[in-house]
């Protein structure tokens, strides 16, 4: 498999979280991985922000981010010339995509048309993923919207829950 990887996907390499698993079984299956450019900046980003939130620790979040500079290299990666963002121009339009979710359909479309082969393009949007079956690419994991849903309903509590937390709001 040729695996082109979004940020969404690429940073579930290097946090354990709902998707990491789906990630990690689609590299061990993949004979190239890829990315574009912009994914650099995207998952530098998204660790930095998980700081912010208190979702990772400092330390936590840059020893993820060293493991991911070591890996970088590793990546084929897309450019993001005139011609991508040309094409992502029209995606964002057709496909209401936001602009770099738009840049990854793009970089991938353009990836599949030079190589020839069938891509699989990564991600944990619904919307690109979405957008990536309506253009030819093949969407990754092949369940997203169930997978989405389990992952919803797993964090919404339980209406046992929900009334023992009512209760103990109403004691107070």
């Amino acid at each position: 498999m040729i695996l082109y990887l979004d940020a969404s996907a690429l940073v579930k390499r290097y946090v354990a979280e709902p998707g990491s698993t789906e990630v990690n079984e689609a590299i061990s299956q993949a004979r190239v991985i890829g990315t574009a450019l912009i994914s650099r900046a995207e998952v530098a980003a998204a660790l930095a922000k998980a700081v912010r939130m208190d979702v990772l620790t400092r330390e936590d979040a840059s020893a993820a981010l060293r493991v991911f500079r070591n890996e970088w290299p590793d990546l084929a990666r897309v450019q993001v010339t005139e011609m991508v963002a040309a094409r992502a121009d029209t995606f964002a339009w057709e496909h209401g995509l936001r602009g770099y979710d738009a840049v990854h359909l793009a970089a991938a479309s353009l990836w599949q048309d030079a190589i020839g082969e069938r891509v699989t393009l990564a991600t944990f949007n619904h919307q690109l993923w979405a957008a990536a079956k309506r253009v030819g690419l093949v969407p990754y994991p092949a369940d997203l919207p169930a997978l989405l849903h389990t992952w919803q309903a797993a964090e919404r509590p339980s209406p046992a829950r929900r009334q023992g937390f009512e209760q103990k709001v109403m004691q107070l």
